[in-house]
């Protein structure tokens, strides 16, 4: 028979082992962040579109959250540097373009979402569409906290005849130029392929892999085995080439044993490009070569929600629970502040304006941290929304858990809402003109 002291202590053992974390609760997660280019709110099966086909992503919507009130920026530098830096665009001067022509590029003060994870003792790498800064070799990813970069330094537009320029557009293997003219039929499988190689190396440390596709961004291009696959056109077969290339990645980290502490992230930066230029239509670009906001109004380059608010799909296993969809406010803004913390990193000293997502994430509360968000469409915001209400600086007043579709303006109805809201865009306005 057992003596009281020794069931005493078989208890403590007992309740020591109940309390001790398990593994996959304290190892630093490997991530993913997949980011598409001018994927449109409604471009998914999981989110609503009726003909193209995306199981790989549905099935990724499945295992994980799939967000519906998830906002980036309405166009694609602001974007990535929301994205990249947890800051809202107005607070980051590239002094200059970053584009084609451009000599800008972020300023050595910026510390990237590469950079704080990378100081934190991940490996890094980045495959696809950078965008903020190429003319000098500082500001290329390889030197913004990425151990390695395969892909373009802007959008994959900016040629003759799109774009009136003599600058050539190179595909850039870490500060190389590799490839011009670029064969932007295989771009999207070439950046998977090389995604899929990066995943089967044995990491003796938990990486970073940020793919950052450059499609559906027009000129919109697939390999010729997708061509004519989806009854979506086109644009449709675009779409589903990325939802191939999840599914290649997803299949790569189920092998390889790195699923199980993988965080992967999907989302796009902006959305559809329903309103292109007339340089754009020529070269059999089509205006229906643009994707679909669903029940959102506007598109690319507005603050309207079809502008700005994009798909999102979080899968964690064993943190993130499976089946779940919340239309709780989140941003790109949060996924750095979310990601530093979680990969056991620092945050910058500067001011960032992300939340760390985690406990909303982990189902230890119901609430996103985000309550406010502001919509910048250049240096300073032009909206801003606190729980369901959106002003716009117009003062138009929407209400979008009922009307996402900005149909109706409530303003006249809703002064005092209007008031406090006005105030809000005031004092950000204020802040980013340092007064």
């Amino acid at each position: 028979m057992l003596s009281p002291t020794l069931f005493f202590l078989i208890g403590l053992i007992g309740l020591a082992s109940l309390a001790k974390p398990t593994a996959a609760e304290t190892a630093l997660p490997n991530i993913v962040l997949i980011f598409a280019d001018d994927m449109g709110y409604g471009d998914l099966g999981c989110y609503g579109h009726p003909t193209i086909r995306t199981p790989n992503l549905d099935r990724l919507a499945g295992q994980g959250m799939r967000m519906t009130s998830f906002y980036s920026a309405p166009g694609c530098v602001p974007a990535r540097k929301q994205l990249l830096l947890g800051r809202y665009p107005g607070r980051v001067h590239t002094n200059g373009n970053t584009g084609v022509n451009g000599r800008g590029g972020l300023p050595d003060s910026e510390v990237t979402l590469a950079q704080a994870l990378k100081g934190a003792g991940y490996s890094t790498a980045m495959l696809g569409k950078w965008h903020l800064g190429y003319r000098e070799e500082r500001f290329l990813p390889v030197n913004k906290g990425f151990d390695s970069w395969f892909g373009l330094p802007y959008s994959n537009d900016m040629i003759p005849p799109w774009v009136k320029t003599e600058v050539p557009l190179w595909l850039y293997e870490g500060t190389e130029r590799v490839e011009h003219p670029v064969d932007q039929d295989t771009l999207t499988t070439r950046y998977t392929e090389r995604a899929v190689k990066f995943l089967e190396r044995d990491h003796d440390k938990p990486f970073f892999l940020y793919l950052a596709y450059n499609m559906p961004h027009m000129p919109v291009r697939t390999a010729d085995r997708f061509r004519g696959t989806s009854r979506a056109g086109l644009y449709g077969d675009v779409i589903q080439t990325i939802d191939w290339s999840v599914g290649e990645v997803m299949k790569t980290l189920k092998r390889t044993g790195y699923d199980k502490n993988t965080l992967v992230i999907f989302t796009s930066d902006n959305g559809p490009w329903l309103n292109p230029p007339a340089r754009m239509l020529q070269e059999g670009n089509l205006l229906w070569h643009a994707g679909s906001p669903g029940p959102l109004a506007g598109h690319k380059g507005t603050l309207l929600e079809g502008g700005v608010r994009v798909p999102c799909i979080l899968r964690w296993p064993g943190r993130i629970g499976a089946g779940q969809a919340s239309a709780e406010m989140a941003a790109t803004l949060d996924l750095f502040a979310t990601l530093v913390q979680a990969g056991g990193g620092s945050l910058p000293s500067h001011k960032i304006d992300g939340h760390d997502l985690r406990p909303f994430l982990f189902g230890d509360t119901n609430k996103s941290p985000r309550k406010v968000h502001y919509y910048f469409g250049s240096r300073m915001p032009g909206a801003v929304r606190e729980g369901p209400w959106k002003l716009h600086a117009d003062r138009r007043l929407f209400h979008l858990d009922i009307d996402p579709a900005e149909r109706f303006d409530r303003a006249e109805e809703k002064p005092e809402i209007v008031a406090k809201l006005k105030a809000k865009l005031d004092g950000m306005k204020k802040e980013i003109a340092g007064k």
